[in-house]
């Protein structure tokens, strides 16, 4: 881990730092601020929710000029999708009505509000060895260097501590640098499409 950084738990003043973090990383690893008429919305999907319900699974890096970075989770994937179906979710539908427009012809903001109607898969498929999951993004000032690596191992170690099976996660199929990030860190490309890459993790037992 480069000198100069550190990580610690999560506090709720720190949310308003992890959606500017997943909007400035939101494009596949790169600023998505361009992107998005509302700067919130990509937060809410990847980033409130984890650190809303289960704060104790989440973890920032900061330096001296402030929070640079996170790495969010959950234990049990399943249980938090019906959570967010239950508590996360309605609010936001109630704010952001669906579009009206095609799907073919979505803007990113209609692209987020349609998954915030859709929600999340409430029984995740072929993950019964991976039930937990997590997501983990730095700024441009924070990669390299182990820092990476550190926080994964920090959220890798509360999630086997909490009893956990495994873990997975998704990542773009064009972020090439995450990739190869997470087969380093011990992942395992477990499903592959045009889009997207699923990775899993096992704990041993």
């Amino acid at each position: 881990m480069r000198q100069g950084f550190r990580i610690r738990p999560y506090q709720p003043d720190d949310l308003s730092f992890l959606y500017r973090i997943c909007l400035e990383t939101g494009d596949s690893g790169q600023d998505a601020t361009q992107l998005y008429q509302d700067p919130l919305l990509i937060g809410h999907v990847y980033a409130g929710p984890y650190a809303t319900l289960e704060p104790e699974l989440a973890f920032v890096l900061e330096d001296a000029q402030g929070v640079c970075g996170y790495v969010i989770g959950v234990l049990d994937t399943e249980a938090f999708n019906a959570r967010c179906e239950r508590e996360w979710w309605p609010p936001l539908r109630e704010r952001y009505p669906l579009p009206a427009t095609p799907p073919e012809q979505y803007t990113p903001d209609e692209r987020m509000i349609a998954r915030i109607h859709k929600g999340w898969d409430l029984k995740p498929a072929s993950l019964d060895d991976y039930p937990s999951h997590l997501h983990i993004d730095l700024l441009a000032r924070a990669q390299g260097g182990g820092n990476g690596r550190a926080m994964m191992e920090t959220l890798l170690g509360a999630l086997e501590q909490r009893g956990s099976r495994g873990v997975h996660l998704g990542v773009g199929a064009r972020n090439e640098r995450a990739v190869s990030f997470y087969r380093s860190v011990g992942f395992t490309e477990l499903h592959r499409s045009p889009l997207s890459v699923t990775f899993g993790m096992r704990f041993p037992r």
